[in-house]
């Protein structure tokens, strides 16, 4: 039995689906489709907007570049970070002539060491990027609290949490604008794909035309009447308003999304359900694993290692390998250990990122899915005993 990290989802049903959705289509580039996957994405994850483009990283992208742009930042601004994220999180601050400022993360949520957090922030902070890894969702009651009355902003890259909850409100809710990815190893696809959410409308207005090239007739229908009137002499359909991107995707993948939405819920159910016997599987091995925490409103992503040492983490993950389960890093470790971070890097000291270096040194993942099952787990299970209680 092969126990993969990603599993396609896309069956020949899907794909027959898809398929007759394709044949009877007249347009396929971003139209009514992609404007109804917006509305039940919105609505299904407690937002007023939402805003469809062709991944995660790219939505990351869009909301550093829009929020430079509306609350006219400077160049070496700073934005707080994670040491332990996905890259992309963190290379639009880059790419944008933002400083991201690197703070160490915890093994509770997997957020920022919060005591840490407070002493990284200084007058040049401009918003803090908070990354729910793997399903946990943040202390987002505690990071505000740590912001207080400044004007700091909150981002949350939602991208690995789909659906994870804080008092029954959803993440991406806490916050100016929220990712999220649709990578076909994600709780939910459209192959490719990713959405904004806010709840700020001068925010999704500056999304919107930043998605589209700058072009003034992606805004609202309401709203073109009193451009036109201002900007006379131009073609209106041919009226830049602002520097943009083509960060669009297609009513194909819409599509795909909006009959994934009908699922969502179930999958995130069975992802818990499964991790909850995860979490008791480990407690037997506290000798070797830092056992996890599964606090109310985890949506689970992943099944997540983090090892005592470096030595019983490779003695498993060989464990592992010789019986068909894939494993991987913990999303990309430690970034201050990747190379294109280098010149970031001279400026943290050893016991700076002391969790990083844990995560990045001892921790491993394996999939989970909707298609994981008692046998599976099972499975890991007699592996674990076999190794571990000899």
């Amino acid at each position: 039995m092969y126990w993969p990290l990603q599993e396609n989802f896309f069956d020949k049903k899907s794909k027959a689906k898809a398929a007759k959705f394709l044949i009877n289509s007249t347009q396929l580039t971003q139209h009514k489709k992609v404007k109804e996957f917006e509305k039940k994405f919105a609505s299904w994850n407690g937002s007023k907007y939402s805003i469809y483009v062709n991944s995660g990283s790219s939505a990351n992208l869009l909301i550093i570049n829009s929020a430079k742009e509306l609350y006219n930042w400077k160049d070496s601004d700073e934005i707080i970070v994670p040491a332990v994220t996905w890259p992309t999180t963190v290379t639009p601050v880059i790419q944008f002539n933002l400083k991201p400022v690197f703070v160490d993360i915890n093994i509770e949520d997997f957020s920022y060491n919060y005591e840490e957090l407070k002493k990284k922030i200084n007058n040049k902070t401009k918003a803090i990027f908070i990354a729910h890894l793997i399903g946990y969702p943040a202390n987002v009651k505690k990071i505000k609290k740590i912001i207080g009355k400044r004007n700091i902003l909150i981002f949350e890259d939602c991208c690995e949490s789909q659906g994870a909850h804080i008092n029954k409100k959803k993440i991406g809710n806490f916050g100016l604008a929220s990712s999220f990815s649709f990578y076909w190893g994600h709780h939910m696809s459209t192959i490719e794909g990713g959405m904004i959410c806010t709840n700020n409308k001068k925010f999704y207005d500056a999304c919107i035309l930043k998605r589209s090239h700058g072009l003034a007739r992606e805004l609202p229908l309401k709203m073109h009447n009193s451009i036109k009137r201002k900007y006379k002499d131009i073609n209106f359909n041919f009226l830049f308003l602002t520097d943009g991107f083509n960060l669009r995707s297609t009513e194909l993948n819409a599509y795909i999304g909006i009959e994934m939405l009908k699922s969502i819920n179930k999958f995130i159910y069975i992802r818990n359900k499964n991790y909850k016997e995860f979490i008791r599987i480990c407690k037997k091995y506290k000798k070797y694993l830092y056992v996890l925490k599964n606090p109310p409103g985890v949506s689970s992503f992943v099944f997540p290692f983090i090892f005592k040492t470096k030595k019983i983490k490779e003695i498993i993950q060989k464990v592992l390998f010789e019986n068909k389960i894939e494993t991987r890093p913990f999303i990309a470790g430690n970034l201050l250990k990747q190379p294109f971070l280098k010149k970031f890097s001279i400026n943290y000291k050893p016991n700076d990122l002391i969790n990083s270096d844990l995560i990045h040194e001892n921790a491993i993942y394996i999939g989970n899915n909707q298609y994981v099952g008692f046998s599976r787990l099972k499975k890991l299970n007699l592996l674990l005993d076999k190794t571990f209680i000899q």
